[in-house]
């Protein structure tokens, strides 16, 4: 009895679904992702035990239930722990101690590096994928070709009758090997007692095994107790925060119900269809800040987000769940302008990137109608390492460069203003001393910037204005800004009349360590207005030597 010959798009079909699922399985097998864990670059593989293990070397691992699907798990090699048990000494441990706010970051957005790490993984799987797909269509065409015509034929007679069970061999051995080498290992972690220190946490169940179990339980009892206080201080601050808009809402609402003055800081003239603006600056990694920004953000719908810079400590890619958690903030649809600080790096930049922020970068971008002109700082803080130049351009000749692109678009100097159309709304640049060459030529209207770490003006400076926001992760110079604040944090809403292409007035929003305070509109001051007669044709010099108002200098903020 002949047996049926499957028809050729099917035996094509299943030779493709095969191939498939091979290359699936081995870009799922070997996906891999260079990220963070706390403090500590970590690499993040996938496995096949349906546990997330933390690896931690000669001190152990953390065991817990996986986040992947089926039964996918994720094992993590924690970088940078001492590579035997000679090394784990006391000044070893005392290095941990002092890592403390770095895992309370990974504690304040356990979902948001989940994301992260998930991302990573599925991406590097689809490469893995995509390669293995590659490899096995040329493996198949080089066979084809050096079978030859007449051998192809003689193994179609013969094959083709049994390529069901082929495939579904092929299949199950893809299927096995995938398992044996993912497999994490005899122990059976299933007999390991839960931690009781990671109770009410994003780890709470996880298991910690190793031969200096009983020393990791005490350090994360350290840790956790520094969350729980973390925990609770930002849920307190975000109540008060809430609370305080609301009131200030209310009382708007009620002010604006009665008679008031036309054109009044507290309130719109009619007609008037303003821009509003969030802007936050000098983050340095307090992700425990991330909700009250959220919070204030779906409150007030702001059109535009500003960052003016220093989102982490040091720039490294570790601080990358930093930029993340920052960015999920911000209201869907909502661009997010930023102007990088000398505490962040290329690393920072690229992260913001990828969450599709705008980061300003030299030229003039327009963001809802609001002409925006900024750089990234020249210059580069690192903690223990000083202040360096971060390219061959000092601050400085930095600003000398905003100030000519600026003039350049503002265009000739004339009868009280210039004769551009597109002349800059808004510079924001992190050092404010970096503004001042363009607002002393009268170029630029409106300055923002942060790096100081308190709050200035909104001040005349030269013909222009600058708003220095203090820090919004609560920093003080030399001191860390993760954790409770230890200072207050503040976010300015501003307004810009689009009409008269002007920002008409700002409004401070205060956390401290008790209260939260949302305060009234406060009108801009006006500029000093630009001689009706102006000589020469360089407006980046035509105005030099007009007074302006002191500058604040650069710090090592």
């Amino acid at each position: 009895m002949s047996r049926t010959k499957p028809p050729l798009w099917l035996r094509w079909t299943l030779t493709g679904v095969a191939a498939a699922l091979v290359a699936l399985t081995f870009g799922i097998a070997t996906a891999q992702a260079d990220l963070s864990l706390g403090p500590h670059e970590a690499t993040y593989s996938v496995t096949a035990d349906d546990s997330l293990v933390a690896d931690l070397g000669p001190l152990g691992t953390v065991v817990t239930d996986s986040p992947l699907p089926l039964t996918l798990g994720v094992r993590i090699t924690v970088h940078e722990i001492p590579a035997d048990l000679s090394a784990v000494d006391t000044a070893s441990f005392d290095a941990l101690v002092g890592d403390l706010d770095g895992y309370l970051q990974f504690f304040d957005s356990p979902q948001q590096t989940v994301r992260t790490v998930a991302w990573a993984l599925i991406w590097d799987a689809v490469r893995g994928a995509g390669a293995a797909a590659v490899v096995l269509v040329a493996a198949g065409f080089g066979v084809r070709a050096l079978l030859g015509p007449a051998r192809r034929r003689e193994l179609g007679r013969t094959l083709t009758p049994r390529t069901g069970k082929i495939t579904g061999g092929v299949l199950v051995a893809a299927l096995v090997a995938a398992t044996v080498t993912a497999s994490a290992g005899p122990e059976d972690r299933a007999t390991l007692p839960a931690s009781p220190v990671f109770e009410g946490t994003a780890l709470e169940g996880a298991r910690i095994t190793g031969r200096l179990a009983s020393v990791i339980d005490t350090y994360s009892g350290q840790l956790v107790e520094t969350y729980q206080a973390n925990e609770v201080f930002y849920a307190g601050a975000r109540e008060r925060l809430n609370e305080a808009w609301d009131e200030r809402v209310a009382h708007e609402e009620a002010a604006e119900a009665g008679p008031q003055p036309s054109g009044s800081a507290s309130g719109t003239p009619e007609g008037t269809d303003y821009v509003t603006f969030l802007l936050v600056s000098d983050l340095h990694c307090n992700t425990g800040m991330t909700p009250l920004i959220r919070d204030l953000a779906d409150r007030l719908r702001p059109d535009v987000m500003l960052n003016a810079g220093d989102t982490t400590i040091n720039g490294t890619s570790v601080e990358s769940v930093c930029v993340d958690s920052f960015a999920s903030a911000v209201p869907d649809g909502v661009p997010f302008v930023v102007s990088d600080g000398n505490h962040d790096s290329r690393l920072t930049t690229a992260t913001e990137l990828a969450n599709r922020q705008i980061v300003l970068d030299g030229d003039v971008v327009e963001v809802e109608g609001v002409r925006i002109l900024g750089d990234r700082d020249p210059l580069e803080t690192r903690i223990g390492g000083g202040t360096v130049m971060a390219r061959e351009e000092t601050p400085e000749e930095a600003g000398d460069r905003l100030r000519d692109v600026a003039c350049d678009a503002a265009g000739e100097p004339g009868l009280g203003g210039f004769t551009g159309e597109e002349r800059v709304d808004l510079l924001l640049v992190h050092q404010p001393a970096v503004g001042d060459a363009a607002l002393e030529s009268g170029c630029v209207p409106f300055q923002i910037s942060g790096h100081m770490h308190k709050r200035i003006g909104p001040d005349v400076v030269g013909y222009g204005v600058r708003y220095v926001n203090a820090s919004t992760g609560g920093a003080t110079k030399g001191n860390a800004s993760v954790g409770p604040l230890r200072d207050s944090s503040e976010m300015t809403v501003l307004r810009f009349d689009p009409e008269r292409r002007q920002f008409v007035d700002w409004q401070l929003v205060e956390v401290t360590t008790e209260e939260a305070v949302v305060g009234e509109r406060q009108p801009i001051p006006p500029t000093v207005p630009l001689p009706d007669e102006v000589p020469g044709d360089d407006a980046g010099s035509v105005l030099s030597g007009i007074g302006s108002s002191p500058s604040p200098s650069a710090q090592d903020n």
